[in-house]
């Protein structure tokens, strides 16, 4: 019996460890428990969750590219292991680990951003927004979650992509900026559809432009900034699965396999999926790799003209 038949009829022959690098309850945490579930139908061994959060989710995913390369510890995480190492140095910090210390298993979710603004307000379109930011350089304002978050990224991606300045102000989180805007103390932010969704549809919040390369099935008034010719303004808050780099190709190949099966098999996930308001979008490793390079390179580029934020 060769090595990879070995590793093909054999892996897993115990529990695998999945972490995620962010508290309990978070974006990446919820679907993560779902894929947890539906590999266990695959594999019946246990796919257990671990929260490591902190630092931004730094020290979840350093502790996985310092773990055995033996495919019983994996990753499920965001953009935020794009950003934490270029943000290190950026401040000449050295990284605790780089994207290129993990090989891509498989893309699950991929949420477009969505920029919203309280429904009263003056701008009713995207268009309106732009003119009006043009006209008062910084002094439109916006929250977000936090310097090179997943809501202070993509609306500096809108704005560059615009030519316009905006004021960025910093919240302790997302669920406080969407707050500051429904109060009327900033203008705008951007936030994931699901936390935002009903807002719009009660009446309370208008949604203005998302930044995927389609409408939302949710949300199918909403142009994309890509058709309204922002074409540098694409951003997803995405969840990914990912091995330490060294981890042996046919263990790589058997997890992918059974990965496909998992997601596109298993009913349960993708109508789970769809009740937590996530976007399953699906991809093996090869496509996956491709989608990585383009956004660290969109991801990269902002940070650069945002600099340094302390």
């Amino acid at each position: 019996m060769s090595l990879f038949s070995f590793a093909q009829n054999n892996f897993p022959n115990k529990a695998v460890n999945l972490i995620v690098p962010f508290p309990p309850g978070g974006a990446a945490d919820q679907p993560s428990r779902l894929i947890s579930q539906a590999l266990f139908n695959v594999w019946q061994q246990p796919a257990v969750v671990f929260t490591k959060p902190g630092a931004g989710g730094a020290i979840g995913t350093a502790f996985v590219a310092n773990a055995p390369a033996d495919g019983y510890t994996l990753l499920a995480t965001n953009p935020s292991m794009i950003i934490v190492p270029e943000a290190d140095r950026m401040f000449s910090r050295p990284p605790t680990f780089d994207i290129t210390n993990f090989s891509p298993l498989a893309l699950l979710v991929a949420d477009p951003i969505v920029l919203v603004v309280k429904a009263d307000s003056p701008w009713k379109t995207y268009k309106d927004f732009i003119a009006d930011a043009k006209a008062k350089p910084g002094e439109v304002t916006y929250g977000s979650s936090g310097a090179y978050s997943a809501s202070h990224i993509p609306i500096e991606m809108l704005a560059n992509a615009a030519g316009v300045k905006l004021r960025h102000i910093p919240f302790a989180g997302g669920g406080p900026a969407i707050l500051a805007v429904l109060g009327g103390h900033i203008s705008t932010t951007a936030s994931s559809p699901a936390a935002v969704v009903n807002q719009i549809k009660s009446g309370a919040l208008r949604a203005l432009v998302v930044t995927g390369n389609k409408r939302l099935a949710a949300l199918p008034e909403v142009p994309t900034a890509i058709e309204l010719g922002y074409k540098d303004a694409e951003f997803y808050l995405w969840i990914g699965l990912f091995a330490p780099v060294k981890t042996p190709p046919d263990v790589l190949q058997t997890i992918r396999n059974d990965l496909n099966k998992a997601i596109t098999q298993d009913n349960g996930f993708i109508q789970n999926m769809q009740k937590l308001g996530a976007t399953t979008d699906y991809r093996d490793a090869p496509a996956f790799s491709e989608f990585l390079i383009k956004d660290a390179e969109r991801i990269k580029s902002t940070m650069i003209k945002i600099g340094k934020v302390d």
